[in-house]
């Protein structure tokens, strides 16, 4: 991977991390716009929601980290084994 085509996969976790959140919202505001708080439809929404949750908050900073540090692994045995040159 050359670091010109790093953006692809920042853009790429940037987009999946915005649909996350933005699928989020838009449970919470159906659920709030239609009145289903107290009934049966209000389980599968909040399941829904709680299990959404944890993908945003612990394993999308998961795999930007591993993603980081796989970068920064391939930059570091690319300039030492001379793959860098051209």
């Amino acid at each position: 991977m050359e670091i010109g085509q790093l953006y692809q996969l920042v853009l790429l976790l940037v987009m999946v991390g915005m649909i996350l959140g933005v699928g989020i919202v838009v449970l919470a505001n159906f659920m709030g716009a239609t009145g289903v708080t107290g009934t049966a439809a209000a389980a599968p929404i909040n399941a829904t929601i709680n299990a959404l949750a944890p993908i945003a908050t612990t394993w999308l900073s998961l795999i930007v980290t591993v993603s980081v540090l796989a970068i920064i692994l391939t930059l570091v045995i690319r300039s030492f084994s001379g793959g860098g040159r051209k």
